[in-house]
């Protein structure tokens, strides 16, 4: 139903008469149309019939939504909204960085994902690394050494051919011209850009600021000429332009300039993975997430452990929902800390860390009034990113993240591409012996982690979160607001939310009840109150109601973007 807001004990015949006609089941939150969820959100949800897309920037998501409106489908307009993301958040995302998506094709009730991320050039060894970075005096892993091979462009190619409709040059368009005729530079993203001037990179600063000199302010019109002719080479080329011809010649070069360990090869035999998402049950809804290497996994676990608890007796953002959130993170992220990696190198235990019995064991390890400092995994043996959701007029869904991890990433970009290269290979991990540890060819840990949810048997809502390692946490949060508290989608991202950062450390948004935040100091976490918006991650969603076919959109206020329609 279209207003999903806190009400459990009544409801009208006349809401509950369609329901029941239709043999459906009915929404654990179901109000009246002039109630509302306590908290006032910033902006309504956004509705349409025909198509949604929700993204972080206007300009992208209206990109989106012009594919649609040619007649594209919910996988043409992903790709040209992240194309051009690319450009007019670059602090955020790049075709120097990796993603992954999930889609669901509605005709066929099919949920497919992808895992377009990029391996460590097939030189890095442990070994050969350590090596490099004594020579160069540094204790982690950054600069050229933390680029990995770029998977994003790959699987842009890879989706379009596989269920898109239309050719990559025409989803390149939108993409194109606003690289060459230039772009208002949006509010938050302008703020994030000011961090590049402190880049000591000579084309770094020259591709991506102001004479290169300056970060571009809000409202001033940025070109990025070099970037256009990427795209064109692509919309021309096809991958192999990415791949085994001039762009990743011209970053193989600068890797080269560097002392880095990238080659052709590293490029030439990258692909992407087709991936089988992995699930959830809680109650009547179904949470699905990708499989490792990206954390999702840590999202099913919470999910599962918090199934053991009556979280909607508790209240939403009640000092004991709260704190049981918190602990079952910290179990859940002490999992994906030791067992998460690249699955092609390692037996992974993810059916064991997603199943019932063990979120029973974990959950019996929760004190209802004292928070846990550091746990152990219970299972023995040896930033910044881009997110966009899209549905169209047939149904098909897509969850699409994309990201090159820190801002702007590595900070380097290789001279004439216009583009900042990714970090990612700073996650991997030095252990010998660790399931992440760095190996040649091999993907390292992934924050970055699309989601999707069913009710029922039958497609729900499409979301996510942006802001690295929070990502789990996040997707929980949002999915409890809709499927435990009735929250439309503008709610559900929009409302008070909190993030476990790490040992006690708490930090909080404003608009959570004092007393809740004072209980849970006493309980024994270090709550940190944050006065302004933020800390939690920016968050896209798209919810499907199933009796009226309307699609409804929610983007948070952390960002620029905003959810279209038609």
């Amino acid at each position: 139903m279209l207003n999903f807001t806190i009400e459990r004990r009544f409801t009208t015949l006349i809401v509950l008469l369609p329901t029941l006609l239709l043999g459906l089941s009915i929404p654990r939150a179901v109000a009246q149309d002039n109630e509302r969820f306590p908290y006032e959100t910033l902006r309504s949800p956004a509705m349409g019939l025909r198509g949604v897309v929700a993204t972080s920037q206007p300009l992208a998501a209206n990109a989106g939504l012009d594919m649609l409106k040619k007649g594209g489908n919910a996988i043409d307009a992903a790709v040209a909204t992240a194309a051009v993301l690319t450009l007019v958040e670059p602090n955020s995302t790049s075709i120097g960085g990796d993603a992954f998506i999930m889609i669901y094709i509605a005709a066929q009730k099919k949920l497919v994902g992808i895992n377009a991320s990029g391996r460590a050039p097939y030189s890095m060894t442990l070994d050969a690394l350590n090596v490099k970075l004594d020579q160069h005096g540094m204790d982690r892993i950054s600069g050229i050494y933390s680029v990995s091979v770029p998977g994003a462009v790959d699987g842009w190619f890879e989706v379009l051919e596989e269920y898109g409709t239309m050719t990559m040059a025409e989803v390149l368009e939108p993409a194109i011209y606003y690289a060459e005729n230039g772009f208002p530079v949006s509010p938050i993203i302008a703020g994030a850009w000011r961090g590049l001037e402190r880049s000591r990179e000579p084309s770094t600063r020259a591709a991506l600021l102001l004479d290169g000199e300056r970060a571009p302010r809000a409202g001033e019109v940025f070109r990025n000429p070099d970037l256009a002719r990427m795209f064109r080479m692509l919309a021309e080329h096809g991958r192999s332009a990415f791949y085994k011809g001039p762009i990743a010649e011209a970053i193989v070069a600068y890797s080269d300039q560097h002392d880095g360990f990238l080659t052709m090869k590293d490029f030439e035999d990258h692909t992407s993975t087709w991936v089988e998402p992995i699930f959830a049950d809680y109650e009547n809804y179904r949470l699905y997430e990708l499989p490792p290497n990206g954390q999702g996994i840590a999202a099913l676990e919470m999910v599962k452990i918090l199934g053991n608890v009556d979280l909607g007796a508790m209240g939403h953002n009640s000092a004991e929902y709260l704190h049981h959130i918190i602990e079952a993170k910290k179990l859940a992220y002490a999992d994906i800390q030791k067992w998460n990696g690249d699955p092609e190198f390692n037996h992974l235990p993810t059916q064991e860390i997603i199943s019932t019995e063990y979120a029973r064991r974990q959950f019996e390890r929760i004190d209802p009034t004292r928070a846990m400092t550091r746990p152990e995994s219970g299972i023995s043996g040896n930033g910044d990113t881009i997110l966009l959701e899209v549905m169209d007029k047939d149904h098909n869904a897509v969850s699409f993240i994309y990201s090159i991890y820190s801002g702007f990433g590595s900070g380097l970009v290789a001279p004439g591409t216009g583009f900042p290269l990714q970090n990612r290979a700073a996650l991997f991990s030095r252990e010998p012996g660790h399931v992440n540890v760095v190996e040649p060819h091999k993907r390292p840990f992934h924050t970055i982690i699309p989601a999707m949810a069913f009710k029922d048997g039958e497609f729900f809502m499409t979301f996510g979160a942006m802001g690295g390692a929070v990502q789990p946490q996040q997707h929980v949060q949002i999915f409890l607001n809709v499927v435990e508290f009735g929250m439309n989608a503008q709610q559900a991202v929009e409302i008070p939310r909190i993030n476990h950062q790490g040992g006690l450390n708490v930090t909080v948004e404003p608009g959570i009840d004092e007393a809740a935040l004072a209980q849970l100091e006493a309980w024994g976490h270090q709550i940190r109150r944050r006065t302004t918006r933020g800390g939690v991650g920016g968050a896209q969603l798209i919810m499907f109601d199933r009796l009226t076919g309307t699609m409804i959109g929610g983007s948070t206020p952390h960002k620029d973007g905003m959810a279209v329609v038609y």
